[in-house]
């Protein structure tokens, strides 16, 4: 069965008058602002093509945005996901322009439907990093030429998410079934993860969060919607007593997340049980460690587990590129399809 959560995967035209309505749709044009705007189908297939291109000749493979132009407009810093999406997008044909957080008239108080409406002209894709609400991106998103990617907003990271289930499903050959153990804040990577994995039937994702930092009841509620749907399981604790045993991966990201500050000056005394060690393995010797990085070892993750054996962090994060192609040819070809057609 496919369905799709509350957000439409390609949002409206926006309202304006006959001199400035666009009347040229591209028909392959579609937006990745939340991972509910995917079908099951789709979240299936994109993982499966970040699979396959993470397998495929980097340098001969076939070239689908040829003559395309991608647009980079990160408002906050980025190793991973910026260089990802720009090397993604110039292995698979495309152009690039590129813009920090002080090159568009957003600063100056132009509003998100007017940028969206003049760089949809322009640009085939939008790739944008923001701290602020995937509002933002909707209203960018709200013509129909330009595809809009949210490569981090103040929720959701949904790139990330798919990023984490190519790096599982390689590992694993599945995600059926699987079993996650996430420990630490109930940020926007938490949130896409649980959004992403509740998909499947039988995973059982576990977050384990610090009082008061936990994952926003209204994702929550989402995740544990599909899970009731799918058959899967998404549990949410605020304490490290009694963890589950025999998990398939052991997920943790730093505590500070980008682009915001926590008002509390003891927080570290809360999150401080919730660091990931080497003790975590005893009760689940096989989990393989994921980090969606930068990592500070110390804090959240031991620099034993972090460069250890079981972590495959640094693994997930090329998987970031093979992510990004999946999702910029998905969003200009109209639907998923295999990275070699």
């Amino acid at each position: 069965m496919t369905t799709r959560g509350p957000h439409p995967a390609t949002p409206g035209p926006r309202s304006a008058t006959p001199t400035q309505e666009d009347p040229v749709h591209h028909p392959r044009t579609r937006h990745l602002i939340s991972v509910d705007d995917l079908t099951d189908d789709d979240l299936r297939t994109l993982v499966a093509d970040g699979v396959e291109f993470r397998a495929a000749d980097r340098k001969g493979g076939p070239k689908p945005l040829r003559d395309e132009v991608v647009g980079i407009y990160f408002s906050k810093t980025s190793t991973r996901t910026r260089t990802a999406f720009s090397s993604g997008a110039l292995r698979l044909g495309a152009s690039l322009l590129t813009y920090g957080p002080g090159d568009l008239q957003l600063n100056t108080g132009e509003t998100s439907e007017d940028t969206g409406a003049v760089l949809s002209r322009m640009l085939d894709v939008l790739v944008a990093r923001t701290a602020g609400d995937e509002a933002e991106m909707r209203a960018w998103a709200s013509q129909r030429r330009m595809s809009v990617v949210n490569a981090m907003s103040a929720g959701e990271h949904p790139t990330q998410a798919l990023t984490d289930l190519t790096t599982l499903s390689a590992r694993f050959g599945r995600l059926e079934g699987l079993r996650v153990l996430y420990v630490g804040e109930g940020n926007n990577t938490a949130s896409a993860i649980a959004l992403a994995l509740s998909r499947f039937p039988g995973a059982e994702l576990e977050l384990r969060t610090p009082p008061g930092y936990g994952l926003d009841p209204a994702y929550l509620a989402r995740a544990e919607a599909h899970a009731a749907r799918s058959g899967a399981s998404v549990r949410e604790r605020h304490d490290m007593a009694g963890l589950p045993a025999d998990v398939d991966a052991i997920y943790t990201t730093r505590w500070q997340t980008t682009g915001t500050s926590k008002p509390d000056p003891r927080w570290r005394d809360v999150f401080a049980p919730f660091q990931v060690g080497a003790a975590l393995w005893d009760s689940s010797p096989k989990a393989v460690f994921l980090h969606d990085l930068p990592a500070h070892r110390g804090d959240e993750v031991t620099a034993e587990v972090l460069d250890g054996p079981h972590s495959i962090a640094f693994e997930q994060a090329e998987n970031k590129m093979h992510s990004a192609m999946a999702v910029l040819k998905w969003c200009r070809a109209g639907g998923p399809a295999a990275p070699g057609e």
